[in-house]
């Protein structure tokens, strides 16, 4: 018998209102904020139960083989349960990032599905939200970006830092909101 990693140890307990289904090496998982897929690996066994999904790594035939690759089944075992974790809590939740402009005259507006930022360039930066995420600048300051891929929202969140990403020595720039810049000291004579 292979032991499960310690990640997947752990049951990924089915909130209310979430739909949770197998079709072949894929779940499809819908709840009140949409349906997502989870790609399965073939490696990985997943157990549905009334409440709760539980993971854990498929006994090969092979001895030679099995030796081998159970290092890499339990890792796979632990990716799997938290890539479905995720998927869960995105139709059920959804997951946000919020990013802060700090600097004189640095302002962010949202238009339709467009981000226009104003960040020191002679032009206003405009960044276009893809599908199934949502842009909101509540005040001229901050940002937040709103999802149910949390790989999606990060990257887009990834991207709105990169237009002016914090510089440190007066810290000015765009930051996620829980980032803390350490800022250096300036040259002396």
């Amino acid at each position: 018998m292979i032991i499960s990693s310690r990640v997947a140890r752990k049951p990924v307990q089915i909130p209310a209102g979430v739909d949770v289904k197998l079709a072949g090496a894929e779940l499809i998982v819908k709840g009140p904020k949409g349906q997502m897929h989870a790609a399965v690996h073939p490696s990985v066994e997943v157990l549905i139960e009334k409440d709760c999904l539980k993971f854990q790594p498929v006994e090969q035939k092979n001895v030679a083989r099995a030796a081998t690759s159970a290092r890499n089944q339990k890792a796979l075992t632990g990716t799997v349960r938290a890539t479905v974790a995720n998927v869960i809590k995105g139709v059920s939740k959804g997951f946000e990032r919020k990013l802060t402009l700090i600097g004189v005259g640095y302002r962010a507006m949202v238009k339709g599905h467009d981000l226009h930022l104003t960040v020191g360039y002679s032009h206003p930066v405009v960044l276009t939200a893809p599908k199934g995420i949502v842009i909101e600048a509540p005040s001229q300051t901050e940002v937040i970006v709103k999802g149910m891929d949390k790989h999606l929202v990060g990257h887009v969140a990834s991207k709105i830092r990169a237009v002016r990403p914090p510089e440190p020595y007066k810290g000015k720039g765009i930051r996620y909101a829980d980032e803390v810049i350490e800022l250096k000291e300036t040259k002396k004579k």
